[in-house]
């Protein structure tokens, strides 16, 4: 018998024993290998879904222990209000006790003098996932992605930053619908950000507010921005008629390049003063935009877009991912934020191509309203749409960048509208 004990532990700590304990973690490995399917052989958004798909297939196999917290110990007493207390093991167990009963950490030691210590270390992506808990990681993709945006087409056009707006409608619509579905206002506020088609922001968002949906807003985030072809055109043709469809516009004026220095400045200025909360990401935005078009720091400019850029796109994707385990992703609540997150993204659709046919009324015909719908900040996949659908009308129609306005306008706008809902909600 002693022969085969050590055989015997062996297999009860195996991953095939902890599947018999939660047998959900083999839907939540298969989810994950769907997911994996759709970004590797269907290409949908394969830069963030693969590292997603592959944080989701750790975090639930059983036993692995990657986003396990530390274990911290008091060590002999606590002292409470003078009185000697009674020592208590912080395990994730008492925390989650703590968390159900309504009772926060602080709450919970406030008065005490806690002496303690780790007696175990806690996993490598629980340390890693820091980065998004602490609001570090989406602020330095916005970085990234402003040295690799060029705002020309906004400066030349700063009637598109309407557009950009009015397509931040689907947002503030989703949460209202939330809210009826039973959503808390800050939960509801992170699903109303899917709205805006911005990955980052929605992340950001969401883990300041409404950690717990982590894993299911970010993957119907970015599954809706790789489906921006698929959901959007239907809406366009809907909401415009064929002779607005076949409007050519201007080509737009050049833009010097002080301009396009002194735009990252004033905007990060007037939108920090009017959205303070919004300043981590539109100012961290605007500085990679800065490193680009000063042309003095070209290192930074391509570390910025390159080195960096993939970097965090590696920890914010799969630390994302680990969050979704069977508890919090296999529920109604999910089934709800995917409804949810469909209605935001057409909302903001609808919203923007709306005011492009009020633009055109007032110009008197001289903005095609396809370019609406650029306005949510999927970058630049909204913009190419808009091209597509309006050479499908008319071939030698060239809307690319007249849509890249409202589309880099949507970046600013749904970091804004986060900022927005951070202050009310946060």
């Amino acid at each position: 018998m002693d022969l085969f004990k050590p055989l015997i532990d062996l297999a009860k700590e195996s991953g095939f024993s902890g599947i018999a304990q939660e047998p959900l973690s083999l839907v939540m490995i298969g989810v994950a290998c769907i997911l994996l399917y759709l970004a590797i052989v269907k290409k949908y958004e394969p830069l963030l879904l693969v590292p997603i798909a592959f944080g989701m297939l750790l975090a639930n196999i059983p036993f692995a222990g990657l986003m396990d917290g530390p274990q911290l110990e008091l060590l002999d007493v606590a002292v409470h209000n003078g009185a000697v207390g009674t020592p208590v093991l912080l395990t994730p167990e008492t925390m989650e006790g703590l968390r159900e009963a309504g009772i926060s950490l602080k709450n919970f030691t406030e008065g005490m003098t806690v002496y303690q210590h780790t007696t175990g270390n806690a996993g490598l992506l629980y340390y890693l996932y820091q980065g998004v808990k602490l609001g570090i990681y989406p602020p330095l993709i916005f970085m990234g992605v402003g040295a690799m945006t060029d705002f020309g087409p906004l400066i030349a056009n700063p009637k598109s930053m309407l557009l950009g707006a009015a397509a931040q409608l689907g947002i503030f619509l989703a949460y209202f619908l939330a809210r009826l579905l039973g959503f808390t206002p800050a939960e509801a506020a992170s699903c109303g950000i899917i709205g805006g088609a911005d990955g980052p922001t929605a992340i950001y968002l969401t883990g300041k507010l409404a950690p717990h949906l982590l894993g299911p807003i970010a993957i119907a985030a970015y599954s809706y921005m790789a489906l921006v072809p698929v959901i959007q055109p239907p809406i366009m043709r809907a909401l415009t008629t064929k002779e607005e469809r076949n409007i050519v516009m201007e080509q737009l004026r050049p833009v010097s390049k002080r301009e396009k220095i002194i735009f990252p400045i004033v905007v990060t200025v007037v939108v920090s003063f009017l959205v303070p909360s919004a300043t981590p990401l539109v100012g961290m935005l605007m500085l990679g935009n800065l490193f680009k078009e000063c042309l003095v720091v070209d290192r930074l400019s391509k570390t910025a877009q390159n080195e960096l850029m993939n970097i965090i796109v590696i920890f914010l994707g799969t630390t994302v991912g680990a969050t979704a385990n069977a508890k919090t992703f296999l529920s109604v609540g999910t089934i709800k934020i995917v409804i949810l997150g469909v209605l935001a993204f057409s909302f903001g659709t609808a919203g923007g191509v709306l005011m492009g046919k009020l633009m055109n009324k007032l110009s008197g015909g001289k903005i095609n309203p396809l370019i609406g719908s650029a306005g949510v900040s999927a970058v630049p996949m909204a913009a190419r749409v808009s091209q597509v659908e309006g050479q499908r009308e008319n071939p030698s129609n060239f809307l690319l960048m007249h849509a890249m306005g409202p589309n880099v306008a949507g970046v600013i706008g749904s970091a804004i509208a986060a900022g927005v809902l951070l202050s009310l909600y946060g």
